[in-house]
C-alpha cells in the first residue's frame, strides 16, 4: 500500500509561499510539485518554503524536482528553503550533497521566521 501524495499551499505572504508535501514524493508527484512551485514563482512568490514533514518516500524524481525548483527560484531572485525534513530524506539530501545549497530548518514556522526576519532587514 502506498501513501497518497498531497500538496497544499497554506501560506502566501508577499514574495513568500509555503508548500506542504505529504505522502510519496515520486515520479508521479514530482511534476505536480514542480508545476505548482513554478506557478507560485511566476505569481510573485519567488521565496518558497517546502515543508516535508509528511513525506514518507522520496525518489530521484523528487530530488530532481527540488533542484529544479531551487534553480527557478534562484533565477527569479528567490530561494527554496526546506523544513521539517524526515530522517531518511535528510540522510538522502546529505549523501547527494543537496544539503550544501538547500537551507533546512526544523519546522516551517522556524523557516518562516527566518525568511520574514531577512525580509524586514533587507
Amino acid at each position: 500500500m502506498t501513501d497518497a501524495f498531497h500538496l497544499d499551499v497554506p501560506h502566501t505572504d508577499g514574495a513568500l509561499a509555503v508548500i506542504v508535501l505529504s505522502g510519496e514524493f515520486d515520479i508521479v508527484a514530482a511534476p505536480v510539485v514542480r508545476a505548482r512551485a513554478l506557478e507560485l514563482i511566476a505569481n510573485g512568490h519567488p521565496h518558497l518554503v517546502a515543508d516535508l514533514a509528511g513525506v514518507t518516500f522520496c525518489d530521484s524524481s523528487g530530488l530532481g524536482a527540488l533542484v529544479g525548483i531551487w534553480r527557478c527560484a534562484k533565477d527569479a531572485d528567490g530561494s527554496l528553503t526546506l523544513a521539517a525534513i524526515p530522517g531518511r530524506l535528510s540522510r538522502l539530501l546529505g549523501v547527494t550533497g543537496m544539503d550544501t545549497f538547500l537551507p533546512a530548518y526544523p519546522s516551517a514556522d522556524a523557516a518562516l521566521a527566518e525568511r520574514q526576519g531577512n525580509r524586514t532587514t533587507a
